[in-house]
């Protein structure tokens, strides 16, 4: 990784783990403990780069720390193969959320594609119900220790198979039992939802909120298509959408102190301009899934520099874009949404109040009833005018 994540923010009097947090942007498969990955891998006869779960966790961060999301994506070869059985899948998903709510998470929607987790002869009916099995217990096991979490599936399909139909039938189908929403993922370059428009009008007809990757591998095009064909309320990173933001910037020695955009690296003060692409997903707060070491790791910002600081997150946060933040997958990249809230606050010198903001943003984006998502609001208000 082109950027070090420092190992602990800078000397804040509020503690950034015990922040309420929201999670909208992390993969299941992406998110397995090391230990976890080795006994299950014993347990299916599945050959893993290492058994040592130190040396194992060291061996993702770098596999995936390549700029490549082709070569990031081969990494989940290993996750998966641990996930086909119902008794893989029940760990996974409630380890999943006992360690989100060891990082503060009091919401979260967990993706991942059903499609991935039949090579054992387990239905896609069956695999849906084991992993909910799995977060209900996760929840249940948060309990135990006096915290509270709610969690949701995010039904993904995946863009280069031909299973969207179905999967977005499975979608609607359990959205009784935990299913919140509908995605597609994986290799977004050459893959357009447009693939999927048929499913996407399906869902539509059912009124099943659906959020897309796009804006990430591939640019404006996928997010257009992601909109229009997708009808997608929220943008899976969307980060890219930046590349239809234009700013020409004059060096001014007191713009560091001048109220609106100011770069974070160079003083100066620009004129932005929004292409209609941007403005349309500006101006109607769709909300921006980014993942910013994710990003890095992935090459999704190589366009705009080599290191964090070069991201656009604050750029598009400041010029007033609907930013959420994100794990993406926190086994590849490293990290906890602690430690994503720490890279800003470290990069951009963002405050508690930067940090409320980017918090209830997803907190209003969530595929959550509007009874729910008041009260969720409500309770991240409460508990950071607690620290005031």
């Amino acid at each position: 990784m082109t950027e070090t994540i420092p190992d602990a923010a800078p000397d804040l009097d509020f503690d950034l783990k015990g922040l309420p947090k929201v999670s909208l942007h992390d993969h299941l498969d992406g998110g397995l403990r090391p230990a976890t990955i080795i006994e299950l891998a014993e347990a299916v006869g599945h050959t893993l780069p290492s058994t040592d779960p130190v040396a194992l966790g060291e061996w993702f961060r770098e596999s995936a720390d390549s700029g490549s999301l082709v070569r990031y994506l081969e990494t989940f070869d290993h996750t998966i193969a641990v996930m086909q059985t119902k008794e893989g899948l029940f760990r996974v998903a409630k380890e999943f959320v006992e360690d989100l709510a060891d990082d503060g998470v009091v919401y979260g929607e967990v993706r991942w594609a059903p499609e991935q987790h039949l090579q054992q002869g387990l239905s896609l009916d069956d695999v849906v119900e084991a992993v909910q099995a799995g977060l209900e217990a996760g929840v249940d096991a948060v309990a135990e220790t006096g915290r509270d979490i709610q969690v949701g599936q995010l039904i993904t399909a995946m863009r280069h198979a031909d299973r969207g139909q179905e999967i977005a039938e499975l979608a609607v189908r359990h959205r009784n039992n935990g299913a919140v929403g509908f995605d597609i993922a994986g290799a977004e370059d050459g893959f357009l939802p447009s693939r999927f428009k048929d499913a996407f009008t399906y869902l539509a007809q059912h009124n099943f909120p659906a959020t897309v990757h796009a804006g990430e591998a591939a640019g404006l095009e996928s997010i257009q298509s992601a909109l229009v064909d997708g009808r997608a309320l929220r943008l899976g990173h969307g980060v890219r959408i930046a590349e239809d933001v234009t700013i020409e910037f004059e060096e001014d020695e007191d713009a560091a102190d001048a109220e609106g955009f100011d770069d974070t690296v160079n003083d100066t003060i620009g004129m932005v301009t929004l292409g209609e692409l941007a403005s349309w997903v500006r101006d109607r707060g769709i909300a921006l899934e980014i993942c910013p070491s994710s990003n890095l790791q992935t090459g999704a910002i190589a366009g705009f520099g080599e290191g964090i600081e070069s991201h656009p997150l604050d750029m598009l946060y400041q010029l007033g874009f609907n930013v959420t933040i994100n794990t993406d997958n926190r086994l590849m990249s490293g990290v906890t949404l602690t430690d994503e809230f720490e890279l800003l606050v470290e990069t951009f010198d963002y405050d508690l109040d930067d940090l409320l903001e980017l918090t209830l943003n997803a907190a209003e984006a969530a595929f959550l009833p509007l009874e729910e998502k008041e009260a969720l609001v409500e309770y991240i208000n409460e508990a950071y005018a607690d620290l005031g």
